[in-house]
Formats: structure tokens, C-alpha cells, sequence
């Protein structure tokens, strides 16, 4: 999950939790092995730790995060007057359980006590199967091959070299492009970077250098709206006049994440699915931040009642635990790479289907599966209606929406982020605001006093922000 690059701007006086100890850096001998305090924490994170999208080093310190459990942070020390915070980000998205859940920490300590890892090739395991079969379970037909990744970036790289190798081995290598639509992320990496927005998004400066792929105008804001029918007469003549140059077109399906928290309606999935059969164009859905139920279906495919060629999904995959994306795809695309001049898919992380990851990842769509999960996200969609729609009225905020488990405030104007922040934390709750936007995506498990909470915060921020 991105941010925007930090504005260069001093950080608040009160920012920093309290000292409580000496820095301590090389010339005190090293990091050594006792505690250490927070001062001391904080200096050498200054020092050594390049957090992301942030300066090296930092313009604002980081908050130092003891221990977690439920849906509560514990801090080191106070900041702004708060100890805990209610972490309505569930850490970017994936901690759908919440923190120290008894069943998926039994689930690592199980694995771990029989191997936490083991190369992939030419061997196989118990976790790895069993994830790869329950993912092909829960997905859309007709899905039913599992390549585990590292992260969701990774997933949608393979995602893309699967695409590229499927027309390779079909004869028709200029079919090397993708087509996405304005306002999209994908993740960081190579690939994913060409597909993220190329005006004003995360990965501008690499305009010059990624490959130039091709953007339809975003889709029209609204996921209740009908779909616009200019809208979607260009789309379909754009898929078509590239079509003979297009490996796939990819898409967030219903949000679009990072780029902007932009909901749109599921027909232009449906329009999309059609004119990709129509042009012999595969498509890829990345599901890394709309999968596990987050958007009120398990996968938000499912809005549309479409399955892709190809699919990505990640963060929630381990209920926050650990690092572990999948790319799956269909037996057409997967036969047609077996049979092309290099008959294999020449990619293969270090740690692909980590073991400790595939047995927590597996526990995690059991837990999540177990239980009403459906029921669960509407309660906080209910609740997170009522608590952020009233803001809608409040100066500077141009936009409220709301769906599944995802609460957005949008701006007139660039979130001041120290002062949000700070708001968000003197409320008792963590938010991280990005762009216009102050949004929120707890955990599945918050409570309703929690969520009112937590909107509160938003609020709170959006007053100061």
C-alpha cells in the first residue's frame, strides 16, 4: 500500500514520544543484546531504517509499537496522550483477524515445530497443497492453477509474465502490452509499475523509463450508478484497436485502491470480460486489496459475476501474519504456456509457498470462512455509514463513500498529515491519511463501539487535516 511522497515540512514539536534514554548509535559499541529504550529505538530507526515512501532519513518520527492484540496497537511509550490505539487500517489491509489470534497463532507455532521452510523446487508440502486447493475452492470458476508469490507486487509480475508467455507460446509475440484504466495501483515492481496511473501517480518519475502500456479514463465514480454507455463504447473501441498489441488488460475490480479509494460499478467488469473474449484479449483482475470479503463479497469478482483469465491476491491471504500473494489462472492459460517453445513459467522466489506462511494463509480462510463473515462486514459497513456520512456536511470534505468494510472521506484539499495524524491518535485510533483522503479498513472483528470510534477519528482528523 503506497503513500504520497512526504511534503518537506518540519514535524510538530510534540511528535516524538518521550526520550526515555540516551541515543544510541555506533560510537556507543554497536546495538548490542539488552533492551532498548525508545530513545534509543527511535535513534537508531533514524539512523538505519528507510520506511516506506518516507526520506532517509525520516522527517517525522514513527510511532514504536510494543506489542499488538484484538484490535488494539499497544505503543512503547504515549504519544498525544494515547497508550493504545484502536488500528482502524487493519496494517494496510490485511489484518482482517485482528492481532494474536489464538487460532492462526497456533496454526504458526504448529507449522513451526515441524519446518518453517523449504525450497520449492522439486519438492513439495502439506501447507502448500492444501492452500493452493482451498484457494481454487473459494474462487471463481474457472481458476484452477496456484502460483504462490512472495508479495502482492510479485503476484501481479507473475500475473503479467504469465500473460506475456501465454501469446509468446501461442505465436503472436507482439502481443506484449496491457491496458488498464486511469487511477489504478498495482504495486511497486516493474511491471505493476507500468499499469499504476502515469499522471500525478505513485511512479511519475518512471514514466520515461517503463514500458508506455495503454489507459483508457478512469471508470465513472458510483458503484450503485449504471454503468455509462459513452463510457463503455470507449472502452470496448479502445480494447479493440489495441488488440492485436494487448497481452491482457488488467483492472482493480469495484476499488480502486491506492490510487484514489474510487468505487465503481461492477458492469464495467461485465464490459469488460466481454469485449476481452470478443478481441482474444485475457484479463486479469488484481485482488490483492478487494479479496477475503473486504468489499461485501468474498472476491469482489463476484459484484460483477465474472471469473478473469488470471487473478491476484494477497494481504488479507495470512490475516496479517505474514508476507504470501498468489497468482491464479486459468487450465487455458496455464496449457497454453506448456506448450510454447519454453514450456515452463521461468519464475521462482526464494521463498515461494513458505511453508509457515501457506499453513497461517490456510487458517486463515478457515477462520475467516467459519464464521458469518458476510454478516460481519455489513455490520461495519452499517456502522461506518453512520458514523462518516454525517461528515459529507462538514467544510473542506468533498466526498463520503462507503462499501463492505471501506470508509473514505475525501477532501477539497491535500491532507495535512502531521495534524491528522495527531488528531487521529489523541481519538485513540490509528489511521494512516494519504492525498485528499482519510480513510479507514478495520478489522473484520472491531466492535460497534470500536467503529464508532474509529469514525470518530476520522472525523477528528478531517477537522484538523
Amino acid at each position: 500500500m503506497p503513500e504520497p511522497l512526504p511534503r518537506a515540512e518540519a514535524a510538530p514539536p510534540d511528535a516524538t514520544p518521550p526520550d526515555t534514554g540516551p541515543a544510541l548509535g555506533p560510537s556507543a559499541g554497536g546495538v548490542g543484546t539488552g533492551a532498548l529504550t525508545t530513545g534509543e529505538l527511535l535513534a537508531l530507526d533514524r539512523e538505519h531504517v528507510w520506511h516506506p515512501y518516507g526520506p532517509m532519513p525520516g522527517r517525522q518520527p514513527p510511532l514504536v509499537v510494543e506489542s499488538a492484540s484484538g484490535v488494539r496497537l499497544r505503543l512503547a511509550e504515549p504519544a498525544w496522550g494515547a497508550v493504545e490505539l484502536i488500528d482502524g487500517m487493519s496494517s494496510w489491509w490485511s489484518a482482517i483477524h485482528g492481532y494474536n489470534h489464538p487460532v492462526l497463532n497456533e496454526a504458526a507455532r504448529g507449522q513451526l515445530d515441524r519446518m518453517s521452510h523449504v525450497m520449492f523446487g522439486g519438492l513439495t508440502h502439506e501447507p502448500a497443497v492444501r492452500l493452493a486447493a482451498r484457494l481454487v475452492e473459494i474462487t471463481p470458476e474457472p481458476l484452477r492453477h496456484v502460483f504462490l508469490a512472495d508479495s502482492g507486487s510479485v503476484s501481479v509480475e507473475v500475473a503479467v509474465k504469465m500473460c506475456l508467455q501465454y501469446w509468446r507460446s501461442a505465436g503472436r509475440p507482439a502481443k506484449q502490452r496491457l491496458l488498464t484504466w486511469r487511477g489504478g495501483y498495482h504495486g511497486d515492481t516493474w511491471q505493476p509499475m507500468s499499469v499504476c496511473d502515469p499522471d500525478g501517480g505513485m511512479h511519475q518519475l518512471w514514466s520515461g523509463v517503463l514500458q508506455r502500456q495503454i489507459f483508457a479514463d478512469e471508470p465513472p465514480a458510483g458503484f450503485d450508478a449504471d454503468p455509462d454507455p459513452g463510457y463503455v463504447a470507449g472502452l470496448r473501441a479502445l480494447i479493440a484497436e489495441h488488440a492485436d498489441e494487448l497481452a491482457a488488460v488488467i483492472v482493480e475490480p469495484v476499488v480502486q485502491g491506492a490510487g484514489g479509494m474510487r468505487f465503481h460499478s461492477p458492469g464495467y467488469l461485465r464490459v469488460l470480460r466481454e469485449a476481452c473474449d470478443a478481441y482474444g484479449v485475457l484479463l486479469i483482475l488484481d485482488e490483492i486489496a478487494t479479496g477475503f470479503g473486504r468489499t461485501g463479497e468474498l472476491f469482489a469478482a463476484g459484484h460483477a459475476g465474472i471469473s478473469p483469465d488470471v487473478m491476484c491476491v494477497g494481504k488479507a491471504l495470512t490475516g496479517g501474519y505474514l508476507t504470501m500473494a498468489a497468482t491464479l489462472c486459468t487450465s487455458g492459460v496455464a496449457e497454453g504456456i506448456s506448450r510454447g517453445e519454453v514450456p515452463v513459467l521461468a519464475h521462482g522466489p526464494t521463498f515461494m509457498a513458505n511453508p509457515l506462511a501457506a499453513a497461517v494463509a490456510t487458517a486463515s480462510i478457515d477462520l475467516l470462512l467459519a464464521q458469518d463473515w458476510r454478516q460481519e462486514v455489513k455490520r461495519i459497513e452499517t456502522g461506518l455509514r453512520d458514523g462518516l456520512t454525517p461528515l459529507a456536511a462538514v467544510e473542506g470534505v468533498r466526498d463520503v463513500r462507503v462499501l463492505g468494510a471501506i470508509g473514505v472521506v475525501q477532501l477539497d484539499h491535500e491532507v495535512d498529515m502531521a495534524a491528522a495524524t495527531e488528531a487521529a491518535v489523541r481519538a485513540g485510533v490509528w489511521l494512516r491519511p494519504f492525498r485528499d483522503l482519510i480513510y479507514t479498513m478495520p478489522p473484520f472483528v472491531t466492535d460497534d463501539e470500536d467503529l464508532a470510534r474509529i469514525c470518530a477519528a476520522v472525523s477528528a482528523a478531517a477537522s484538523a487535516g
